[in-house]
């Protein structure tokens, strides 16, 4: 019986201490996803639901659809992209938004390194 209680615990721990370490590698990936932005984005995107700028709030972005933030007036070509911003999405919107929606008023940044797109959703994903 104390050999099962003893797996039991082991199994419990590193679970936990799996948990802790994947919380602190989506930490630091956001952290760097928050850098990304400030370099790439933030001269047009805002971090501030309550803000759009030349572009709209990023914020709830992930699993939005494209073309739906109040107040902002989108290109013709991005209110009809009928887009979910979904990880897939996202990814090819930031390596060439125009290959993904021809039209678009955006200009293309281009982050096309998947370290640094990683990066970005990691921290779009944290912007509720």
């Amino acid at each position: 019986m104390m050999k099962k209680t003893t797996q039991a615990f082991i199994g419990s721990a590193v679970l936990l201490l799996s948990s802790f370490a994947l919380a602190d590698t989506n930490a630091a990936m956001a952290a760097a996803g928050e850098q990304v932005f400030q370099q790439n984005c933030t001269a047009c995107h805002s971090a501030d639901p309550s803000k759009n700028t030349f572009g709209p709030s990023l914020v709830g972005v992930v699993g939005r659809q494209s073309g739906s933030v109040p107040r902002f007036a989108y290109s013709d070509a991005m209110s009809a992209a009928g887009l979910t911003w979904t990880e897939e999405n996202l990814r090819q919107w930031i390596a060439d938004n125009e290959a993904l929606v021809p039209g678009t008023r955006m200009r293309h940044v281009s982050i096309t390194d998947k370290a640094k797109q990683d990066y970005l959703i990691s921290y779009l994903k944290t912007l509720k």
